[in-house]
């Protein structure tokens, strides 16, 4: 998958350190993700809630901040919002 923006998330850690790792980690699995469905997503992720139109919600740092994301299975784009 080819994530759009990784600025956005790097924005997020300068103000919120704690989430770094995790967020990283996150961009790394999602850069090597092949996902063509939302069930694909919640194989990996089982506290991910699929929310209407393509809209996924991630847990980070265990439930304590929220990344929200718009994902295009058919370009394999998924966009930071």
């Amino acid at each position: 998958m080819r994530v759009i923006s990784r600025r956005r998330l790097r924005e997020f850690w300068e103000h919120h350190p704690d989430a770094r790792a995790s967020l990283e980690s996150w961009f790394i699995d999602v850069k090597h993700a092949s996902w063509q469905k939302p069930e694909d997503i919640k194989a990996i992720y089982r506290n991910a809630s699929i929310i209407g139109n393509n809209r996924v919600v991630f847990n980070i740092k265990v439930n304590k901040y929220r990344l929200i994301v718009s994902v295009h299975y058919a370009y394999q784009i998924v966009f930071v919002r």
